[in-house]
C-alpha cells in the first residue's frame, strides 16, 4: 500500500519531541524536517486542531497536545498484564520503600508501561511511556536477553552503543557477555549504567509459552542501599516475578 507523505509528515513531527526537546520553534522543526515552514504551517495547525500538538502562548513554540496523553491512556490501559502487574509492584514498592516498574520490549527499545513510586525512593528520572536503552537498563537486558539468536542478531544490527555514565556498556562483546549471566542468573543488574548514583534489578515475567513479555524492575539509589540490601531486594522481586508468571499461565 502506498505511503502518504502528509500522515507520514505529521508523525514525524509528532517523533521530535522528546525529554530534551520538550518545546520547538517552527524554525527548529523545519531544520530537522527538511521542510519549508509554509508546508509545516499546515500540518501544524492540523495537528494542533486535533489536540495532538500544542502552541505555548508565553513563547510561540509548539509542544504535544494533551490528546496524546488521553490515547496514551486507553493503550496502556487495555494492556493486561498490566494490571495483572500492578498488584505485586505496589507490594513490593510498600515492602521495600523502592520504586518499581514493568517494561516491555518495543522495537529496539524498552518502554515503562506501569511504575510505583516508593515512599523511600528520590529517583525521579521514570515516568510510564520512558524509553529505555536495553544495552544500558537491568529492565533492557532482561527484555532481549532470551530472545532467539535471528531476532537478537536482527534487533543488535547497527545498534548505537551510547554511553550515559562511565558505566554504561560500550560495545555489542560486552552486552552480550552481559547477557550470558543475566540469563545464567535469572535477573539482571544495572549499576550506575544509565544514570549516575542508581543502581537497578530486573527480572524476567514469563507467558504460558515460556516467552519473556515483560520485566519488573526495582530502582535504588547507591547512597542508601547497600549490597546486602539490593540482595534481599532482588530476592523479593524474583518471588514477585515468578508469582506474575505463574498468574499467566507459566509452568514453571
Amino acid at each position: 500500500m502506498p505511503i502518504i507523505q502528509s500522515v507520514e509528515r505529521a508523525l514525524q513531527i509528532l517523533d521530535l519531541f522528546n525529554e530534551q526537546a520538550t518545546e520547538l520553534k517552527i524554525t527548529d522543526i523545519s531544520k530537522l524536517m527538511g521542510l519549508s515552514k509554509s508546508t509545516l504551517h499546515s500540518l501544524l495547525k492540523t495537528l494542533q486542531l486535533h489536540g495532538y500538538i500544542d502552541q505555548n502562548p508565553e513563547n510561540g513554540k509548539y509542544r504535544l497536545g494533551m490528546k496524546l496523553v488521553e490515547r496514551g491512556h486507553f493503550v496502556v490501559g487495555s494492556i493486561d498484564i498490566r494490571q495483572k502487574a500492578k498488584g505485586w509492584l505496589t507490594e513490593l514498592s510498600q515492602r521495600t520503600g523502592q520504586t518499581t516498574h514493568l517494561g516491555i520490549l518495543d522495537g529496539r527499545e524498552g518502554v515503562y508501561i506501569e511504575k510505583i513510586e516508593g515512599k523511600l525512593a528520590a529517583i525521579a528520572y521514570s515516568r510510564i511511556g520512558r524509553r529505555l536503552p536495553v544495552h544500558a537498563t537491568a529492565i533492557g537486558k532482561v527484555l532481549i536477553a532470551w530472545l532467539g539468536e535471528a531476532e537478537l542478531n536482527a534487533l543488535l544490527e547497527g545498534y548505537q552503543y551510547t554511553t550515559y555514565t562511565p558505566s554504561t556498556l560500550a560495545s555489542r562483546e560486552a552486552l552480550m557477555a552481559a547477557l550470558a549471566q543475566t540469563r545464567e542468573q535469572g535477573y539482571a543488574l544495572d549499576s550506575e549504567e544509565n544514570e549516575q548514583g542508581v543502581r537497578c534489578v530486573a527480572v524476567p515475567v514469563w507467558n504460558h509459552e515460556s516467552r519473556v513479555i515483560a520485566a519488573l524492575s526495582l530502582s535504588t539509589l547507591t547512597s542508601r542501599v547497600d549490597d546486602a540490601e539490593l540482595a534481599n531486594f532482588r530476592e523479593q522481586l524474583q518471588q514477585a516475578g515468578l508469582q506474575l508468571s505463574r498468574a499467566l499461565g507459566y509452568p514453571a
